[in-house]
């Protein structure tokens, strides 16, 4: 089903087009919607689909829209199996996500995790059922428990228990999706249970929001705060206002330095800027899209402190963590190695290599002592630069990020960057002298928010 957000003529109440919907697939048939441009109603395109074992996409009205047409049809065009069940040991295996699904396509991949509750199990059976196109596939697939804990206990990955975030981070989304279609108190009840989830696993998602704050010459006293979702304002707070014309080189977000967040805002011809102090050791979510399954954090890192320095620590960072849910790839970068993570293949260079690679749904390009270049399936692109700080008794190495193209991210990606990669509009009013001659004050209005701003030179 293909929509621009026009109804003039037909049925247009949404709950008559659902019913209609639902009664004509008979749930024999999925429902693949697609929405062209920023009037459609996209959460209702995505409540059709999901009632109809189908997926919803945005398409964007850019120059590459034929290339994403293209790449929606090759991701559905080829189901390889329907009716996909994985089953578990009764007693052994609780709490268990989604384990049943109606289709699976080629170059897709299915997830399913959940908590083993039987102490003394050696080792984890799935049996796996499915109908292909001729006959119904089975088959059987162990894993030894001890060897995949000791294994995920070995690489202290950025995400820290990554496993049972996955497990969390699943089952919120499959709560959500379960939302949207829900009524009356069912609705309720899956919204206090996929509440309470994200706040104990501590994920932003349109049932929460996420407050950073940040004091600066007791100018600035909040940084940012996101709840993104279709239809919602996002919040942002007290941010430093920078005056010049897109970033350079194609670049449409970038965070670098202490650190330092520069975001273009491309139809204004102009970029806002914040600034972020945390100490070392936090972890930043700066991209996290639950339609892609992208994620990306940033690891703090300080300056090397001496026992007499009483100084607060500049900050930088020093690692990132890259991860794509639906590829079961991750991505780590540190200022000593870049390791790449598929499954339990795992891969390890250093900034000396000279790498380019295709591998699982993204392109690795190492270019030697300067920078790494990732290009994603799901169309992000990005780049981590290297900074190197030679013999210096203070500071030390660090890592900026850099993001070149983000439009083919969802509408739903969140994150300190990714709040920002879809269309934002903003004010400014009341521009007069502040403290510096040089960066008059202003007020900027950002959905219905007034901000303290600084317009700075550049």
């Amino acid at each position: 089903m293909l929509s621009d957000g026009e109804a003039n003529v037909g049925v247009s109440n949404p709950r008559q087009i659902q019913e209609n919907a639902k009664n004509a697939t008979k749930g024999k048939y999925p429902i693949y919607n697609l929405g062209f441009g920023y009037d459609v109603d996209y959460a209702f395109l995505e409540r059709i689909s999901t009632e109809n074992n189908g997926v919803a996409r945005r398409i964007f009205e850019d120059s590459d829209a034929t290339l994403q047409l293209q790449g929606f049809y090759d991701e559905v065009a080829n189901p390889l199996l329907t009716e996909v069940e994985l089953g578990y040991k009764e007693n052994a295996i609780s709490d268990l996500t989604q384990n049943s699904f109606k289709h699976y396509y080629d170059g897709s991949e299915i997830v399913v995790a959940g908590r083993i509750i039987d102490n003394d199990l050696n080792s984890v059976t799935a049996e796996v059922k499915a109908q292909g196109a001729l006959n119904e596939v089975t088959y059987t697939e162990q894993s030894d428990v001890e060897e995949t804990t000791k294994a995920l206990e070995e690489q202290q990955y950025i995400f820290g228990e990554y496993i049972e975030k996955l497990w969390a981070y699943l089952t919120i989304q499959q709560l959500l999706e379960a939302r949207a279609i829900a009524q009356g108190d069912e609705k309720e009840n899956i919204t206090t249970k996929a509440l309470e989830l994200s706040l104990k696993y501590k994920f932003v998602t349109p049932l929460t929001s996420m407050v950073v704050t940040k004091p600066e010459d007791n100018k600035v006293k909040e940084a940012i705060a996101d709840k993104p979702t279709e239809g919602t304002d996002i919040v942002i707070r007290t941010l430093i206002y920078l005056s010049f014309s897109g970033l350079g080189q194609g670049w449409d977000s970038t965070v670098d330095g202490d650190p330092h967040f520069m975001i273009a805002v491309p139809h204004k011809q102009d970029a806002l800027c914040f600034t972020i102090n945390e100490e070392p050791g936090v972890v930043l979510n700066l991209i996290r899209d639950p339609v892609t399954g992208m994620t990306v954090n940033g690891q703090l890192i300080g300056d090397k402190k001496s026992i007499n320095n009483v100084k607060p620590q500049n900050t930088y960072f020093g690692k990132f963590g890259i991860v794509t849910m639906n590829r079961n790839v991750r991505l780590e970068i540190t200022t000593q190695n870049i390791i790449l993570q598929n499954g339990m293949k795992r891969r390890v260079f250093s900034w000396f290599h000279e790498v380019d690679l295709q591998h699982s749904g993204l392109t690795l390009i190492i270019k030697r002592k300067q920078s790494v270049e990732v290009s994603m399936d799901n169309g992000a692109k990005f780049i981590v630069v290297l900074h190197q700080v030679w013999k210096h008794p203070v500071h030390q190495d660090f890592l900026g990020f850099y993001m070149m193209d983000s439009h083919r991210l969802s509408e739903q990606t969140h994150g300190l960057l990714g709040q920002f990669f879809h269309p934002i509009d903003f004010d400014i009013l009341e521009v007069h002298p502040g403290s510096d001659p040089q960066k008059p004050d202003a007020t900027m209005i950002v959905k219905n928010n007034q901000l303290t701003v600084t317009r700075w030179p550049y």
